[in-house]
């Protein structure tokens, strides 16, 4: 962002006194530079206007006389000789006709046979050159006589010097073919040509022409338009200006600067440049205006990076072609004057400024200091500094008045900020209500203050707290009725301000108990709504004076009130966001209870016994936990984290967490197994008959039947045995089990029969009937693979360390029943512990506040051990906090003891405590806490109020914290 320039109020005064000064002379220097300008403007367009009549003057009285002059030549009797010799006895005419005609530089006739003869004048050394003559030579005769063409060259009193006979002159000249020729034949009068190049000294200029009376002669005379471009010269208007005559077609014929007209070819006519052409093109703008006569204004342009005024007059020649003439003035020349005047205007004015400067800047600097004062204690103010009273005063009264209400300001703002601070200080719902009444009555110096909350329907006002001056408490029951004070403010309005009457009627009589209390009979009243940012009451506060308050009173405890509403909406919303969670929380807990009132009750037990560790630790005075506490926001998470330490059970089957034997799914398989049992029974009666039908003895055969079923109701009642898990398998029990299952029996019936898709597809093709089986199996489909997503990739974000199975399920009769120890198989048992890392996913995709970022690492660590051995991220105890470390005993104790599980019975108090012992001494649980669990006596405050009466035995604590070796 660019840094923007400040500057104190005086130096701000003394530029606007500056500008203002500035601004004033400037447009007086504007003014009288523009009527300045304007009347140079007028008179340069005059001086054109007499310029332009001053150049058709002189370009008249240069064409004019040449006109009479070839008039009379025409009477001479050159114009009817017809040689040579006769021809030359009219030179001294013609030598007296140029003599007298200085801008004309030839006079000449030429006949209707096509001959020809001019005089030449030759003024300068340039002209002998351009003719090749000799020196002394001041006339050329050019002649053509018949098919002769001579070049006699004469001196100036025409003796001849030279004769050149030119036979190629007749043969490209011929005086018919010229235009002036045909234009003199066509008129009665004098014509003029346009300008050209002459054919006899490459000049450009124009011819006067006139028919010779009765035959076909034509007098011509030859003008330099070099006399035009003197004439331009002399006329300028200042030396810088720029005249030009041009004609209709724009080429120009006459130019007041120099070398403005190219080489040409001799006899070429049209070689004239255009004005556009003239001076780098900077004509080509005036060139466009259109001409006009009499009165013309000059009109502004820029061309080349020069301004210019300009105009074109219109030049009405007597007997010539229409012409214009075009002017252009340089602005620094034209302006000069104006300019001058504009100068002194604006030095005139600078120097007023420079004398007036120090006195404004010294009095705008008195001006300025108690501003500038004001500025400090508003940046103190900024800087949320209240701890000095504005004292700054002013002789100017809206300064002084802004002083004033500074201060007033400053005390409100201090008093506002200590409110708010006080507010957003307290976290605590039930401390926050008080602590605000308490504060607003301390800074509006109210008697007593009540503030009462809306219900949850938003419909009655319920007290919340009822304060006097001094931080006390009046009793509940003096506190009027929320319905009555709710009449205290319209609904549209932000306040209301009265006073009752106490034992009035209405509001004076539900204000009794208040009064009494306050030992008044006659109350003022303040009443603010609190409003929700929805704009709906959520509460009233009702303010109790002695008089009415002032009306900035009011406004302020408006403001306040705004603050107020906003600390309590937000506390509330806080508060009822937690009852949410915890309602969810405790939702959750249900779920599991309904899913398995097992874990359910684990679910509801572990926090209980958590948190009694925790405060113990938090209670201790000496040893490891004498520094150790938990705050309000530690405690939270510590509640929220036990609840929810086991959610991931949600997703665990419970065929697999309530397997009370190890056959069992959704039922016990023990039933098919004893169907087969039985069927092998009735195999070996029919095997009896048989052979008794056969003629086999049947005392033989029968004795022989009651061995077969005694063994196979031996055989199945280890079978059922082996199904509870209640004792360790040692390895002749599976080598039993498998000779047991080694049994076949004959199946009749198809077995895919009444299956669904899934377990048609999973059993495959089926054997041919009678199908010969075992009466125990591992078939292919009791063993079902674990697929891309039920796999933990090792570098997965949450550290898990687990040793993942091949198969997600082992549901083979064999393999189920030859687990060592306990219902689960390895599959079983890892989708049991598998519930920590749902836990733990489940908790880390939660948006956890910033105090509860804890929570998923205590909730997921109560299956860590202190020797790194734990799961499922083989944490050690180091890496463990203490919390996590609590829950981990927590956990472990009412597992130990609980009753309620379907695959063990519950231990006594003394058997867990000496397998807790064990465990600590193998370095699978903290010492010092386990330590502190005994000697605190939480383990038995626990056991009291959750285990049964018969389970509660005396406790060696000697022996249990002794370590072993």
């Amino acid at each position: 962002m660019a840094r923007r320039f400040r500057f104190p109020l005086h130096v701000h005064i003394s530029t606007l006194f500056f500008l203002l000064v500035l601004a004033v002379g400037a447009s007086i220097a504007w003014v009288s530079y523009s009527r300045s300008a304007h009347m140079l403007e007028r008179a340069a367009g005059d001086l054109l206007v007499r310029i332009s009549r001053q150049t058709v003057v002189e370009t008249e009285i240069l064409l004019s006389p040449v006109g009479t002059t070839v008039r009379l030549l025409g009477l001479q009797p050159l114009a009817r000789a017809t040689t040579l010799a006769e021809r030359r006895q009219g030179l001294a005419s013609l030598r007296e006709a140029l003599i007298a005609s200085p801008s004309v530089t030839a006079f000449y006739v030429g006949y209707g046979d096509g001959d020809f003869f001019m005089l030449l004048r030759l003024a300068d050394d340039g002209d002998r050159k351009l003719v090749d003559a000799p020196p002394g030579a001041a006339y050329l005769i050019q002649s053509i006589d018949g098919d002769e063409g001579r070049f006699i060259y004469l001196d100036a009193d025409l003796n001849e010097l030279r004769n050149v006979l030119r036979p190629d002159y007749p043969r490209g000249y011929d005086p018919r073919q010229r235009s002036w020729y045909a234009e003199a034949l066509r008129h009665g009068e004098p014509v003029q040509t346009a300008p050209y190049l002459f054919a006899s000294t490459r000049r450009l200029g124009v011819t006067v022409a006139n028919r010779v009376a009765g035959s076909g002669a034509v007098v011509g005379a030859d003008i330099r338009l070099t006399t035009l471009d003197e004439t331009l010269r002399r006329q300028r208007i200042t030396p810088g200006s720029r005249l030009v005559l041009f004609d209709d077609g724009q080429r120009v014929v006459a130019y007041s600067e120099s070398g403005w007209l190219p080489e040409a070819r001799p006899g070429a006519e049209g070689e004239r440049p255009r004005v556009s052409d003239l001076g780098d093109g900077q004509l080509a703008a005036l060139a466009a205006a259109p001409g006009g006569e009499g009165e013309l204004p000059l009109t502004a342009f820029s061309t080349a990076g020069q301004r210019w005024h300009g105009a074109v007059a219109r030049l009405p020649v007597q007997g010539g072609r229409p012409m214009r003439l075009g002017v252009m003035i340089p602005d620094d020349e034209l302006l000069t004057d104006a300019r001058q005047v504009r100068n002194r205007a604006l030095l005139a004015t600078l120097l007023v400024m420079l004398a007036t400067l120090p006195l404004t800047y010294l009095t705008a600097r008195l001006v300025s200091r108690p501003i500038r004062a004001l500025a400090d204690e508003t940046a103190a103010i900024r800087s949320f500094d209240f701890t000095a009273d504005v004292a700054t005063r002013s002789v100017v009264r809206e300064v002084d008045d802004l002083a004033a209400d500074l201060a007033s300001m400053k005390g409100a703002v201090r008093h506002f900020l200590d409110i708010s601070a006080t507010m957003a200080r307290e976290s605590n719902f039930d401390r926050l209500l008080p602590r605000l009444v308490d504060e607003t009555v301390a800074v509006t110096g109210a008697r007593a203050g009540v503030l009462y909350l809306a219900d949850d329907d938003g419909a009655a006002l319920e007290l919340a707290s009822l304060r006097r001056a001094g931080d006390t408490n009046l009793p509940r029951d003096a506190a009027p009725d929320g319905a009555a004070m709710a009449g205290l403010v319209a609904s549209a309005a932000r306040s209301g301000v009265g006073s009752v009457d106490v034992g009035a009627d209405g509001v004076g009589r539900s204000c009794a108990g208040l009064a009494e209390a306050l030992e008044t009979t006659r109350l003022a009243y303040l009443a603010v709504p609190l409003l929700a940012r929805d704009q709906t009451r959520i509460g009233l506060l009702v303010l109790w004076f002695d008089a009415e308050p002032q009306r900035d009173l009011v406004h302020f405890v408006e403001a306040l009130s705004g603050a107020a509403a906003l600390s309590v909406e937000t506390q509330a919303l806080i508060r009822a966001q937690k009852r949410l969670f915890e309602s969810f929380i405790q939702m959750l807990a249900g779920a599991i209870d309904a899913k398995s009132p097992y874990t359910g009750g684990h679910c509801a037990r572990v926090p209980v016994l958590t948190k009694m560790l925790a405060r113990a630790a938090c209670d201790a005075t000496d040893g490891p936990f004498k520094d150790f506490q938990l705050g309000d926001d530690d405690w939270e998470a510590v509640h929220i984290a036990a609840w929810l330490h086991d959610c991931g059970k949600v997703a665990t089957p419970e065929s697999i967490v309530d397997k009370a034997t190890k056959l069992e799914l959704r039922y016990n398989r023990i039933h098919e197994i004893r169907m087969r049992f039985e069927v092998k029974k009735r195999d070996a009666e029919i095997a009896c008959l048989q052979a008794i039908a056969a003629g086999a003895d049947p005392a033989e055969a029968r004795t022989e039947l009651a061995r077969a079923h005694a063994r196979l109701d031996a055989d199945f009642a280890f079978v059922a045995a082996c199904n509870v898990g209640g004792e360790a398998m040692a390895a002749t029990d599976v080598e039993r089990l498998r000779q047991i299952g080694g049994q076949t029996w004959l199946r009749t019936l198809d077995d895919r029969l009444g299956l669904s898709e899934e377990e048609r597809r999973r059993l495959g093709q089926g054997q041919p009937l009678p199908a010969v089986e075992t009466l125990l199996a591992d078939k292919p489909e009791h063993r079902q693979a674990r697929g891309p997503d039920d796999r933990i990739a090792p570098d997965n974000r949450w550290g898990f360390r687990l040793n993942v199975p091949a198969l997600r399920h082992n549901h083979g009769e064999l393999a189920n029943l030859s687990v060592g120890r306990g219902t689960l198989t390895d599959e079983d048992r890892y989708t049991i512990n598998e519930h920590i890392v749902q836990t733990i996913r489940m908790l880390d995709a939660l948006p956890f506040p910033r105090h509860l970022r804890a929570v998923p690492e205590i909730a997921g660590g109560h299956h860590e051990k202190m020797d790194g051995t734990g799961y499922p991220r083989g944490l050690t105890g180091g890496e463990m906090s203490p919390v996590a470390r609590m829950m981990a005993i927590a956990d472990i104790f009412e597992a130990l003891t609980a009753a309620d599980r379907p695959y063990k019975k519950g231990k006594t108090l003394s058997e867990a405590i000496a397998i807790m012992s064990r465990m600590r001494d193998e370095g699978h649980i903290d010492p010092d806490l386990f330590a502190l669990f005994l000697q605190s006596g939480v383990f038995r405050e626990y056991a009291e109020a959750h285990m049964s009466a018969d389970h509660v035995d005396e406790v060696d604590l000697d022996a249990a914290l002794a370590r072993a070796g």
